[in-house]
């Protein structure tokens, strides 16, 4: 993989020669009735589309590592891989596999450890409960599971990623909204995305190869509200912390056609579903602002429906040692004391 050129790099007509990280791979028919390959190939700066026009070719494992020959070309204002040739790598070729998949940029080990030191500093006993026995129930899963196939957190571990982002996120808005209870708020966070493990399949390395038969007729919002009660029955915990618990996981989308048969109706429904839309957009943006060179727009997402511009940030790198414009305002409000647990734990 010397002096190989990453997907982040490569602008249209430049030719590669190197391994990628197969995402998808499908053999399919075109109009005029020939066989093509249609493929996701990748690295850890990104995916392209890529396309073998040859109908003998057979589609590779998803998560194998293949080299390939390509030309970058451009379709539909998106640039896309037209591969010459293709072989799977070899032991011998000796992949560097931390170029071609995405991590998350914190060790599993920690994020995980972080989510356990927020349930043991939690006042309420059954909320506990209910969490530590739905991390049981996801197991090792939890150590490279991404949050998606494709859109936010889509890596090794982005599911731990993406939790303990929007946990530290919550603990940041905690003092500035009293009428929140941490604990209720916080267990929302960690439970709202566990049923993904059961969603989709995926590799040890993080690359989704397609979604479970349990994930296409349910989905983990509805799953996510069963693991809640079953979890719940496991640990002998009744009342009402267990309905708020599921209508959050089953609310976080926020609405009908993003998969939310509920509306949140609680405060704490609302900001989790607020907090999980923040973190998610705000992944999609920092990987396009990535992949998109300063002073120019991005492709359209089609998750954001709308391109991005990557600003060229005046000064940006003497910003570490400006003052903030502004002093934050002391709330009104004093602080629930629930919060208080929380404030050694960013």
């Amino acid at each position: 993989m010397v002096n190989q050129p990453t997907i982040a790099t490569l602008r249209r007509d430049d030719r590669f020669m190197g391994f990628l990280l197969v995402r998808m791979a499908e053999q399919r028919q075109s109009n005029k009735g020939d066989k093509y390959l249609d493929m996701t190939l990748g690295d850890a700066t990104g995916d392209l589309n890529a396309k073998v026009w040859d109908s003998k070719a057979v589609p590779p494992q998803v998560g194998s590592v293949i080299k390939v020959r390509a030309t970058v070309q451009e379709y539909n204002g998106r640039l896309q891989l037209r591969v010459e040739q293709v072989r799977a790598a070899q032991p011998q070729d000796e992949v560097d596999m931390s170029a071609l998949t995405l991590c998350a940029p914190e060790p599993p080990e920690a994020m995980l450890k972080e989510i356990h030191d927020t349930i043991d500093h939690m006042r309420s006993e059954d909320l506990q409960k209910i969490l530590r026995e739905m991390l049981s129930a996801c197991g090792d899963k939890l150590m490279y599971y991404p949050a998606a196939q494709r859109l936010h957190h889509a890596e090794r571990s982005g599911l731990l990623h993406h939790t303990v982002s929007m946990l530290r996120t919550a603990k940041a808005i905690l003092p500035l909204y009293p009428v929140l209870d941490a604990d209720l708020l916080l267990a929302g966070v960690i439970a709202h995305d566990l049923s993904k493990t059961a969603e989709m399949l995926s590799d040890e390395m993080g690359s989704v190869k397609d979604y479970s038969t349990e994930g296409l007729l349910l989905g983990h919002l509805v799953r996510g509200v069963t693991e809640v009660r079953l979890a719940a029955d496991r640990a002998g915990v009744t009342g009402e912390a267990v309905l708020l618990l599921q209508h959050m996981v089953i609310s976080h989308h926020g609405e009908p056609e993003f998969g939310s048969p509920r509306p949140p109706m609680f405060p704490e429904a609302e900001a989790l579903h607020m907090i999980d839309d923040l973190d998610a957009k705000m992944n999609e943006m920092e990987g396009v602002m990535k992949r998109t060179p300063v002073g120019a727009f991005s492709e359209k997402i089609w998750s954001l429906d709308r391109r991005l511009y990557h600003p060229s940030y005046p000064g940006r790198e003497d910003d570490a040692a400006q003052p903030l414009p502004f002093e934050p305002a002391a709330s009104a409000a004093p602080r629930r004391d629930v919060g208080k647990a929380y404030d050694g734990l960013l």
